[in-house]
């Protein structure tokens, strides 16, 4: 069973971005990456030297990061209001 499902994914969608089928705007991407964070940052805590996970988490943190800063140079109140959403520290 995978923990990404799809209705995950609508879920998302639907909570962060316009639609529930609004998969490319820059808050329904950074809400993706941020549940999939999560979830590998636990998978990481019982499997210390699983280094391709490893790997993957950095990956997915510098294209949240990238998506970020490319939300704060666009619309800095919804860099704030998503930021402020998913409880990020920056």
């Amino acid at each position: 069973m995978s923990y990404l499902t799809n209705e995950k994914k609508v879920e998302l969608f639907s909570q962060y971005g316009k639609s529930n089928t609004d998969t490319g705007s820059p808050e329904s991407q950074i809400a993706l990456f941020s549940y999939r964070i999560t979830n590998l940052t636990e998978h990481l805590k019982k499997n210390k030297h699983d280094y391709s996970t490893q790997r993957s988490l950095q990956k997915l943190v510098g294209k949240r990061r990238g998506l970020l800063d490319y939300l704060k140079d666009v619309d800095i109140n919804r860099y704030r209001h998503i930021v402020k959403e998913l409880n990020l520290r920056k």
